[in-house]
């Protein structure tokens, strides 16, 4: 799995992942995708596929329910984290003993390891679909230049494009779903996205389930290091139905101090590196 797809895959893997992703893509790229977007999600596609830059970071999460601190490796066995604080405090002594217990179990069962790459893997394959099908799913105008934190940046605002045919459930929720992007001109990287649903979605004629008008997802992503990308902070805000259960969808996600990895790190490297604190010893080579 590509080291974007690692930190795409714990960025996404809550919930919207499984709401809207595609199986494949319906409609033309037509005259209103400017060629400044297509380029910018052509490079978007290519930097996801990039499996040559495993990073280590740390993820933030905040929920209705409770923060969390992880300190998470990609590595050629997929992501290995480790959590650090609960509701903005350090672990507890037991609650320490049993992140290390389970690491430490992790390392003596090379099966569950490859199990959840397995499911790595199988995010990452829908998170290239999606990537897949921006194009043909929206219809894109420019609506000017703003100021970013490294310069100028385009704004392009995005609408459903009536020609896509989503092919399933999954991909339901991109027909009602409009928004902006900003795209750095400089680098011809998106540098962050906002969208929003304008009407429900209703999965099965209501039967499966439904998501509500108003929910919301924003992504915001940067250089981090030696001119790789990534997703920097994530949000998202939707309610709905699954069946018969009502549903919140809430999370907002910082990843900060992104540290470059060797590409043939293993996971009993990486969880070594986590438990001693030393991310220095598989640091890669420049």
């Amino acid at each position: 799995m590509s080291a974007k797809g690692q930190q795409l895959r714990h960025v996404l893997a809550f919930g919207l992942l499984a709401l809207t992703c595609s199986s494949g893509q319906s409609g033309t790229v037509t005259q209103s995708v400017p060629r400044e977007v297509q380029r910018a999600l052509a490079a978007e596609l290519n930097a996801a596929q990039d499996q040559s830059h495993p990073m280590c970071y740390e993820l933030h999460r905040s929920s209705p329910r409770a923060t969390s601190t992880k300190k998470i490796c990609e590595t050629r066995d997929g992501a290995i984290a480790l959590l650090v604080a609960l509701n903005d405090r350090p672990l507890t002594s037991i609650e320490a003993a049993k992140e290390q217990t389970r690491l430490n179990s992790l390392l003596q069962d090379p099966k569950r390891q490859l199990h959840r790459k397995q499911t790595d893997d199988a995010d990452m394959e829908r998170v290239l679909k999606i990537l897949r099908a921006l194009p043909y799913a929206f219809l894109y105008r420019p609506a000017g230049m703003e100021a970013g934190p490294n310069g100028p940046m385009e704004r392009f605002s995005f609408v459903p494009n009536p020609s896509f045919d989503p092919p399933s459930l999954e991909t339901l929720p991109m027909t009602q779903m409009s928004g902006d992007l900003w795209i750095d001109p400089a680098r011809g990287r998106i540098a962050k996205l906002d969208g929003h649903l304008h009407d429900d979605v209703n999965f099965g004629w209501g039967i499966l389930g439904q998501l509500d008008k108003g929910g919301w997802i924003r992504v915001e992503q940067a250089e981090v290091t030696g001119g790789q990308w990534r997703i920097t902070h994530f949000q998202l805000e939707m309610t709905g139905r699954i069946i018969v259960k009502s549903k919140v969808f809430s999370s907002d996600q910082r990843l900060t101090n992104f540290t470059p990895v060797s590409a043939d790190l293993g996971y009993q490297q990486a969880i070594h590196m986590l438990l001693t604190g030393n991310s220095e010893t598989h640091a890669q080579t420049r």
